[in-house]
């Protein structure tokens, strides 16, 4: 039996936040339909992690690659996922569990980034006239803020005549701070890109900021989008193919 795909989300309580997930999940069984893709969350929603890598242990399933749905390698990928994976694999006797690398960066997301802005409005003639807020919804760790603000260089390469971070939480700039950063510098049209996967408290937070800083556009969540279903495939193939442990709790 070939190996299974967990995608482990964080959850919310926002009930958008599941069904763009689980939008996600099935855009991934469509483009491979052979594998069997399961959904698990860290909290609010269920099943947990350890339900789902139960119920795929009990359907026969020996093989599973976990696949955590963050982008940045902050503390739910460092600690959260390896803890809730180890102590489930734990109890499941043969079941090996490969962990794959989180979704960021990748050229992927940049064009779905890019994806987004054009379905809010932007066609490819306003990239060298638009600065674009590339907001996350933030973390404590350096490693996940550095990321992000190369993410933000890498982004602007692409054409964009500014393309700055900003953070919904725990770091700043937050968005409406850098869309009026960008206002003073002389950038007369700024849009807000949200670098989240799914709707929640944080994408909202974003969207009011940009609303209350005056944005002219605020592009939607990456959400299921098709590059998104491509980039999940990308990572389960490379822990696919990785020497296995059990549990193997590194990418």
């Amino acid at each position: 039996m070939s190996p299974a795909l967990l995608v482990i989300a964080h959850g919310s309580r926002d009930p958008r936040h599941a069904a763009t997930v689980h939008a996600l999940t099935g855009r991934v069984r469509a483009l491979r339909p052979g594998l069997r893709v399961e959904t698990a969350f860290l909290d609010f929603n269920t099943p947990s992690v350890g339900q789902a890598l139960s119920s795929l242990y009990l359907s026969g399933a020996r093989e599973v690659v976990a696949l955590p749905l963050l982008l940045t390698r902050a503390f739910h990928a460092k600690s959260d996922i390896p803890a809730a994976l180890a102590e489930s694999a734990s109890r499941l006797p043969g079941l090996s569990v490969r962990v794959a690398d989180v979704l960021g960066p990748s050229p992927l997301l940049l064009t779905a980034l890019d994806r987004r802005l054009t379905e809010a409005g932007l066609t490819p003639a306003d990239r060298a006239t638009t600065a674009v807020v590339l907001a996350s919804a933030g973390s404590t760790d350096p490693e996940a803020i550095a990321v992000i603000a190369e993410t933000a260089r890498e982004w602007r390469r692409t054409g964009w005549c500014a393309v700055r971070p900003a953070f919904a939480s725990a770091a700043l700039p937050r968005t409406e701070d850098a869309v009026r950063a960008l206002r003073a510098e002389g950038f007369e049209r700024v849009a807000v890109a949200p670098y989240v996967i799914a709707p929640g408290r944080l994408p909202d937070r974003i969207a009011a900021g940009a609303q209350a800083a005056g944005a002219d556009l605020v592009a939607g969540v990456l959400g299921a989008a098709p590059e998104l279903a491509r980039l999940l495939l990308r990572r389960f193939d490379a822990a696919a193919t990785a020497p296995a442990r059990r549990p193997a709790l590194t990418a």
